[in-house]
């Protein structure tokens, strides 16, 4: 009863979570909007679990696994300075994975996309960068597409 009132609850559980890029059986890939940083991906594990411990070997090694395709892709088509991978959790207790290319010229480089920001944005690099998102959403599919 109480994981269903969590996954009642929760956000990731009603909602995709962001522009759907890839959808297997147990995981989905999304592309979030979270405004300056184009290239914020999120990889999000289906059924309604808390932590990375609640999953079996295999399924965490699954997880894994897709969150490093979805990195390999990111780095092989944005080039990006850093390649930034979080699950926090903190105010969305429902596994998933934060898969963010990151420039030197964001905004809140080298800090967290959390913290203050350290410039301004820089809207044309943004733009430019924007432009090349279909391609790689598409690029992230291909390579999960083997996956179930």
């Amino acid at each position: 009863m109480a994981a269903d009132n969590a996954a009642a609850g929760c956000v990731l559980c009603r909602e995709a979570g962001g522009l759907p890029v890839w959808q297997g059986a147990q995981l989905r890939v999304i592309r979030a909007q979270e405004e300056g940083f184009p290239a914020f991906y999120r990889v999000i594990w289906t059924a309604h679990v808390a932590e990375l411990s609640d999953l079996s070997d295999a399924d965490r090694n699954t997880c894994m696994a897709v969150v490093a395709a979805v990195e390999r892709v990111l780095r092989e088509r944005l080039a990006p300075t850093k390649i930034n991978l979080a699950a926090l959790g903190n105010m969305v207790a429902h596994l998933h994975w934060h898969v963010i290319a990151r420039y030197d010229w964001d905004s809140h480089f080298p800090a967290s996309v959390w913290a203050s920001p350290l410039r301004a944005r820089d809207l044309a690099r943004e733009a430019q960068l924007q432009h090349e998102l279909a391609a790689c959403d598409a690029a992230i599919a291909q390579a999960l597409a083997g996956w179930a």
